[in-house]
């Protein structure tokens, strides 16, 4: 309807216009005569003034109904805009709040490993291949990362390596990425051993503690934690948790499980170890 009026709305004010110009010249021409033509135009004209009277009311009814249409639709737009913009001023706030709880309990970490020179990092993207478990971070070269620092969480929690570097980008392969090899121990009673990825193990999210220490014995539930040995991670970084303890296929061997120390799929903040003090 209102697309109707807009295209023939100047066609329907003309018709109303030449009907009301035959009404006015009629009633010129026929004012001065008498009896039976002067009877006839009053019955004729009258009519013809109400349903000019009509058409004039209901036409300007329509224009004002159009207008205040795309008068209420330009504010939805303008309204929609607004709202856009306001969840994205929300979500933007909301970022950094937890971006500065990251960083108040980085400051809190730090305080008791000064010997670590730590820096911070977005993640950027996670690789699509099946073959790794890795992510790209904003900041690279330019920012004294090198390829073999590791990452953690806030919290000291160890996320991955370095293993690509760019000026402004770099390359963290994660803890159950098929090419991992993480000195560790077990906290709980001082096993050693080494986390190492394994493709079918990395696409349930896990990592694999073996090359254990004759004897030594793993249980669900130890906490795996870095041993420091060959000096590419700091001693004492939790890696993960022991979920589940299997034998290889002979049976003579075990091996634990391990499920990372944070959920790394929902990190969106990392922090790289650029330098510490290795421990003899």
């Amino acid at each position: 309807m209102k697309q109707y009026l807009k295209k023939n709305g100047l066609k329907l004010g003309i018709i109303v216009l030449v009907v009301a110009l035959i009404a006015g010249v009629g009633t010129y021409f026929l004012k001065g005569n008498a009896g039976l033509i002067q009877n006839i135009s009053g019955a004729v004209k009258t009519p013809v003034q109400r349903i000019v009277s009509s058409l004039s009311g209901w036409l300007e009814g329509v224009y004002g109904y159009v207008y205040e249409y795309d008068e209420l639709k330009a504010e939805n737009e303008r309204l929609r805009s607004e709202l856009t913009q306001a969840k994205q001023e929300a979500r933007d706030g909301y970022e950094a709040v937890e971006e500065n709880e990251r960083l108040r309990t980085l400051l809190g970490f730090a305080k008791k490993h000064s010997d670590m020179t730590l820096e911070s990092a977005k993640i950027v993207s996670w690789t699509s291949s099946n073959w790794a478990h890795s992510f790209t971070i904003s900041k690279g070269s330019n920012a004294g990362i090198e390829v073999g620092d590791c990452v953690i969480t806030e919290y000291g929690v160890l996320v991955g390596q370095v293993t690509e570097l760019g000026s402004n980008w770099a390359v963290v392969s994660t803890v159950i990425d098929i090419n991992t090899d993480i000195g560790a121990f077990v906290s709980n009673n001082g096993s050693s051993g080494l986390v190492v990825g394994d493709f079918a193990l990395m696409q349930d999210g896990y990592a694999k503690l073996t090359y254990l220490a004759d004897g030594a014995q793993i249980f669900a539930g130890d906490e795996v934690v870095t041993s420091g040995s060959g000096g590419a991670f700091p001693q004492g970084l939790v890696i993960g948790t022991v979920e589940e303890v299997q034998a290889e296929a002979g049976g003579q061997i075990e091996y634990g499980l391990v499920r990372p120390g944070c959920d790394l799929d929902s990190l969106v903040q990392v922090f790289i170890v650029k330098d510490f003090e290795v421990v003899e």
